[in-house]
């Protein structure tokens, strides 16, 4: 037995490459035969290098929207087994090259970046609108306690400004996961919270505190969104309650509010999706970027009507022991 001949530069070049690539020759325009293809096409139409030479290009990529883009050039997206593929054609007088390259993981970012764009367009319109009234406001002379007034509402809508800032920046992060107390993020919580609590003469209260395994910004990004949920959509002035139960090697933390019963709960973690009786300007983004950040770190997220309370839950993972 003799060993294989190397392969040549050319060869080896296509081998090497990410994208499958497919060269044929034509005679008629339906005369279209394969001549070689690298190792990610093979890879990609199951068809042993050696077997696909000489083949007609449709037994090959069995798809006749690629053998016609042989045909006539050109560049096009299609679906197949969950994946995006873009797949160009170039043609020569007697011949040329399919080259298809696998655009999903592009196109998933792609589409994150909408939705980051969604959120900065609908969640900056409230604060924004708030300051421009309140400096609008301020234009005009008036007693010292109500300037006073005006500019404590300025300085709230511009925390919350930089709350939104900072969520966005917080999607974009490498994760940095560690070990963690949750009261270290209730703290965090609590302080940053406070102007809204005062401003809605609203309680929060946390439960008891476990060590879990998490990225520090992105649970705080979680917590905040279900906390500002509860308190937007939860009875005025009334108790958000923080929850935290050890399941096994999780735990889960649930807010809790005294709003009524919601209807249709399963779609409200997707994208753009508010209740059928959430009232004020929102996204819909606020749940569908927290169960993301859980789905993150293989934990789940739901929500379920506890006695009269409506809460709000996610799990994550436990750290060795709890506090």
């Amino acid at each position: 037995m003799t060993d294989a001949p190397p392969l040549s530069l050319p060869d080896a070049w296509m081998d090497a490459l990410p994208q499958a690539v497919l060269l044929f020759r034509s005679g008629s325009p339906h005369d279209i035969t394969v001549t070689r293809v690298n190792a990610a096409a093979a890879r990609l139409w199951g068809v042993p290098q050696e077997r696909a030479a000489g083949r007609p290009i449709l037994e090959v990529v069995r798809r006749h929207t690629l053998e016609a883009l042989a045909e006539r050039g050109g560049e096009l997206e299609l679906e197949a087994s969950g994946r995006t593929l873009r797949c160009t054609a170039t043609r020569t007088d007697d011949g040329g090259a399919l080259i298809v390259e696998d655009v999903t993981e592009h196109r998933r970012r792609e589409a994150e970046l909408r939705e980051a764009t969604a959120v900065l367009s609908h969640e900056f319109r409230t604060p924004v609108t708030g300051l421009r009234g309140v400096l609008e406001a301020l234009e005009y002379d008036m007693p010292p306690d109500l300037a006073q007034s005006f500019v404590r509402q300025g300085l709230q809508e511009v925390e919350r400004l930089a709350r939104l800032v900072e969520d966005l920046a917080v999607g974009f992060r490498p994760t940095r996961a560690r070990t963690l107390p949750l009261a270290e993020t209730f703290a965090r919580a609590e302080r940053l919270l406070a102007p809204e609590l005062t401003s809605r003469r609203a309680t929060l209260s946390f439960g008891s505190d476990h060590l879990v395994r998490a990225d520090p910004d992105k649970l705080l990004q979680v917590l905040l969104n279900l906390i500002e949920n509860a308190l937007r959509y939860g009875p005025p002035g009334g108790p958000v309650e923080v929850e935290t139960a050890r399941r096994g090697t999780w735990v889960e933390v649930a807010v809790l509010d005294h709003g009524g019963p919601l209807e249709e709960t399963d779609g409200l973690f997707r994208a753009h999706t508010r209740g059928r009786h959430a009232t004020g300007q929102g996204s819909g983004m606020g749940l569908y970027i927290v169960r993301s950040i859980v789905h993150g770190w293989g934990g789940q997220a739901w929500t379920e009507r506890r006695g009269e309370r409506n809460a709000f839950c996610f799990t994550l993972p436990g750290g060795n022991g709890t506090g």
